[in-house]
């Protein structure tokens, strides 16, 4: 399991992960019963607080991503469609809002904006 902690970014630390696994489960590069590294293990490689991969765990446990088993660890969550499709939506919607903003910016018109869409989503 890949993860990149940038201290460059806005973004707090256990987001980068929690948005990394997510990412990651979603994708299918983590599957269903793959076991995720012990919060200790994952805070020692990424040169962390062990209680910021906590509150990542606790919040992907939180939204359905994992489970955690007291003595065994933490694995990936069998995930319900309905999940990955509304958090693929989520985050559609971020994006869209974030081209929205510039697209007003720019002066890009609302039609030229559903044309490219249009045209964007055909591909």
């Amino acid at each position: 399991m890949d993860i990149i902690i940038s201290n460059q970014s806005s973004e707090p630390i256990y987001e980068q992960i929690v948005s990394q696994i997510k990412a990651q489960i979603m994708s299918g590069t983590l599957a269903e019963g793959d076991a995720l590294p012990s919060m200790r293990a994952l805070a020692q490689s990424l040169r962390i607080s062990v209680i910021t991969t906590k509150r990542a765990y606790e919040e992907l446990e939180r939204d359905g991503f994992i489970e955690s088993f007291t003595g065994k660890g933490s694995f990936v969550k069998r995930q319900n469609k309905e999940l990955l499709r509304e958090e693929y939506f989520r985050q559609t919607e971020q994006l869209i809002s974030q081209a929205c903003e510039k697209a007003r910016a720019g002066g890009v018109k609302l039609r030229e904006l559903h044309e490219l869409l249009d045209l964007l989503y055909e591909e």
